[in-house]
């Protein structure tokens, strides 16, 4: 599947405090964002096996769910348009006169976009019921699915031995469970948790086969902020600093939640000496467009 992804911009950023170094703690961010700058980070991991699944099937659209500002869609949208599908989006809630520009942009992209009430999104499957076509093939909010943790899970093909502690924000909990699978059995898995769901660890390990579940990892519920995109202005200044002292763009949903857990659980002595930590940016900075102008300098 020929899309338009730039593998060679995929790097690994150094993240120094000499606090950090003379605790023997080393950080580093794995920049899968730069991949595209729409099927950004994680997401083109979830999508990759869901797309060659459903054109080796013979289905003609991928339909999603998501909400205004869902990366997932975005990312949706444009890779079946680049794969020659067609996508449709059920989107939670009533359309708004202006849509986001995260629908807009799905919507520019040739993504057909459904509207459901709030209460009605929350079963999945009577939509599929009420909606679906006979070439519909769909994939679950986030791309949650063994094909997706088992894209998610190619990730880690950047991420060596060395590394003890691989942290990521957790939505779906699709990735966290795919870098689950592809972890050594040394390497603990960090997921922190968006929002407050309190059974997304059981999503995660729905997921996992028998062996895999014994692996070493944690969800850590702490750190949302006050909800699923919430962003008081202490998680603003924090995304201000990232930004200014490492050149590192965060958004409000994902990135910048996970960064502030990181730096937090390293002051509070959470990994011991030695410690090698690789954080996984999943790119996606759509969210931040619900923001006033000029709130974020990057």
């Amino acid at each position: 599947m020929n899309l338009p992804l730039d593998f060679d911009k995929v790097c690994i950023q150094p993240m120094l405090y000499d606090v950090w170094a003379a605790r023997s703690i080393e950080v580093s961010v794995l920049r899968i964002d730069r991949l595209h700058p729409v099927i950004s980070g994680n997401k083109w991991f979830k999508l990759k096996y869901h797309l060659i699944d459903a054109a080796d099937k013979g289905f003609g659209t991928i339909a999603s769910f998501g909400g205004a500002y869902s990366n997932h869609l975005a990312a949706t949208a444009f890779a079946c348009k680049e794969a020659g599908l067609k996508s449709v989006g059920i989107i939670r809630g009533e359309r708004d006169a202006h849509l986001s520009h995260t629908l807009q942009q799905a919507e520019d992209d040739g993504m057909q976009l459904i509207f459901v009430s709030r209460n009605d999104f929350k079963d999945t499957e009577h939509i599929k019921v009420q909606f679906s076509k006979p070439d519909w093939y769909w994939v679950n909010t986030g791309g949650y699915s063994i094909l997706g943790a088992k894209g998610a899970a190619e990730i880690f093909n950047w991420i060596d031995d060395s590394y003890t502690h691989i942290l990521c924000a957790t939505g779906s909990g699709t990735m966290m469970a795919g870098l689950i699978k592809a972890a050594k059995l040394h390497q603990t898995i960090i997921g922190i948790n968006s929002m407050k769901n309190k059974t997304l660890l059981d999503d995660v390990t729905f997921l996992l086969t028998a062996d895999e579940v014994q692996k070493k990892y944690v969800l850590l519920h702490d750190y949302h902020f006050g909800g699923f995109a919430k962003h008081p202005p202490s998680l603003i200044d924090f995304m201000k600093k990232v930004w200014q002292e490492h050149q590192l763009p965060t958004d409000i949903v994902y990135t910048a939640k996970l960064l502030f857990a990181a730096f937090d659980l390293i002051e509070k002595n959470f990994f011991q000496s030695n410690s090698k930590l690789m954080i996984i940016h999943s790119g996606g900075l759509q969210g931040n467009l619900s923001l006033a102008s000029n709130t974020l300098p990057f």
